[in-house]
């Protein structure tokens, strides 16, 4: 009589194929990793891209105006250039989305501070608009990625970002939020931009939120001035 025996694994070969797996996981993690970032990053770039393109059917119904100061800058594109809310969260923003106005996160500032005010203007009075920065995410403080902008944000002309240089390392203040000390991705070595000419970059920190020329950067100031 015949018999056929099955043999199972033995606890050493059970332990090599454990040992492999996590071996395996240990290497494809990183890779996981790296092309959630690089959809986070394209869909961020999106964003700002579809902000730009609200921004300039905006301007072409008013005479080339970068917006009114009498409400903020996201609700003069919402909802008629922009219908959804979620257009002004990046996906770097963990809170929770929302469609209304109130609590809707907004992820993205427009460049406008004491010494530049394009909002109210007309997108004429900027000298270079292939080098200055028209929105870029607009970071709280903090040593992780977050933000604070919402929808409803009283203080006009809505949430905003600038670059204010001359520290290390470089920081860029946003409000509301404080100054960012890094960027959105690679490490918070990286962060996009949308120029006023609406071309899109990849920044690295350094030169984003650099805004005092050099001999290495004798664009910086333009970026953050439109003069």
């Amino acid at each position: 009589m015949i018999r056929n025996f099955s043999r199972g694994f033995t606890l050493i070969e059970l332990l090599i194929v454990i040992a492999v797996i996590a071996i395996l996981a240990t290497i494809a993690y990183p890779t996981y990793i790296g092309i959630q970032e690089r959809a986070k990053v394209t869909k961020d770039l999106n964003n700002l891209r579809q902000i730009g393109i609200g921004t300039q059917l905006y301007m072409n119904d008013n005479d080339g105006a970068l917006f009114s100061t009498a409400t903020s800058w996201m609700s003069q594109l919402n909802p008629k250039y922009l219908p959804s809310w979620n257009v002004f969260q990046s996906p770097f923003d963990i809170r929770p989305a929302s469609e209304t106005v109130a609590t809707a996160p907004v992820s993205y500032g427009i460049n406008n501070g004491p010494s530049n005010n394009v909002v109210g203007s007309s997108a004429d009075k900027i000298s270079k608009p292939s080098i200055f920065i028209l929105f870029a995410p607009a970071q709280a403080s903090g040593t992780a990625v977050s933000f604070q902008g919402t929808g409803g944000f009283p203080t006009l002309p809505g949430v905003t970002v600038l670059g204010i240089g001359g520290t290390t390392p470089p920081q860029a203040t946003s409000t509301p939020g404080g100054n960012a000390t890094g960027g959105t991705h690679s490490s918070r070595q990286k962060i996009n931009a949308l120029f006023a000419d609406l071309h899109l970059e990849n920044m690295t920190w350094s030169v984003f939120a650099n805004n005092a020329n050099s001999s290495s950067d004798p664009s910086a100031a333009q970026r953050w001035s439109p003069q």
